[in-house]
């Protein structure tokens, strides 16, 4: 049911360079150039709008984290990010590399732990995904590939997290970072894999995998509803939800043409981040290979503007 997909290289790219959407053509050196220059810039323009949002200046952040599965080059997207975005050179910069479609999650994790163990710490995190490593034409032989086809496309994302938002400078937070988890589901090693090979990332997906995945989610669910941290909450009516798409078989709507980035709009349009109004409380979700699961329990904060 997924209807499009968007992607940072253009059209007379890719009818240009027929090799990148060949099944299996030696062109890992065309692929890397294209996704070395396009994850910084697009993780860039993420950044910028995060860094407006927040209304500080760039040279106020103090810690970088910057996540992309599309690219391995050294120095890397963080060191590009620096540059692009006027950063102070002293800035504490983390990269993460390859971690699969829970980075996100991943890299906020880190970002809670930085900014509580560091006072002062404003941690700019950037997720940037540019695929022409693992863009290529569909095999009837391979049809876990061609389903990574259709769920993964290029996006950006950022935001700046904090410990201890300034009022008086005007920072205000949106979520609290309540908790955090990370577990394997067992005996899923297969579930999601993918490898480097000279055409490129190769996909290999179990059909599987929005069972291991929805079997996992009631895990995480349960785990929340009996954190001491949140008591108040008893069903799962009383809670938002935001997380990965492509596993999860009822949100088809979110697929059809944007993944994961629908769920902002979708959530803005409902109203579902309104504090107060039974909704305080959410689950942040992201699964990847291993199976891997990242939960962040999330607490909308009161008196905030709708924007992330």
């Amino acid at each position: 049911m997924v209807e499009k997909r968007h992607f940072y290289m253009s059209d007379d790219t890719l009818r240009s360079n027929p090799s990148i959407t060949a099944y299996k053509s030696p062109s890992v050196t065309l692929r890397q150039e294209l996704a070395d220059e396009g994850v910084p810039r697009l993780g860039a323009a993420a950044a910028l709008n995060a860094i407006n949002d927040w209304g500080k200046q760039a040279t106020d952040i103090t810690h970088l984290i910057f996540c992309t599965s599309s690219s391995g080059c050294l120095p890397g997207a963080d060191w590009e990010l620096v540059h692009l975005l006027g950063l102070r050179p002293s800035t504490k910069r983390v990269m993460l590399y390859q971690a699969g479609c829970h980075g996100g999650a991943a890299a906020l994790r880190l970002s809670k732990d930085l900014a509580e163990n560091n006072p002062g710490a404003r941690v700019l995190v950037v997720c940037s995904e540019v695929i022409p490593l693992s863009l290529r034409g569909p095999s009837p032989s391979h049809i876990g590939n061609l389903v990574g086809q259709a769920i993964f496309g290029d996006a950006a994302g950022a935001v700046v997290v904090g410990s201890d938002p300034d009022a008086g400078a005007g920072e205000r937070g949106v979520f609290e970072l309540v908790s955090t988890w990370q577990e394997i589901v067992p005996g899923t090693r297969d579930g999601i894999v993918t490898k480097l090979r000279e055409e490129g990332l190769v996909f290999t997906l179990h059909r599987n995998v929005p069972l291991y995945v929805s079997g996992a989610v009631a895990g995480c669910d349960e785990r929340a509803m009996h954190a001491a941290v949140a008591p108040e909450v008893n069903k799962e009516e009383e809670m938002f939800w935001g997380g990965e798409a492509g596993g999860v078989e009822e949100r088809h709507e979110t697929v059809r043409q944007h993944e994961e980035l629908e769920m902002r709009r979708r959530s803005e349009e409902t109203g579902m981040r309104t504090a107060g109004e039974g909704l305080d409380w959410g689950l942040l979700l992201g699964f990847g290979p291993g199976i891997t699961v990242e939960t962040i329990l999330l607490r909308a904060l009161p008196n905030y503007t709708n924007r992330i």
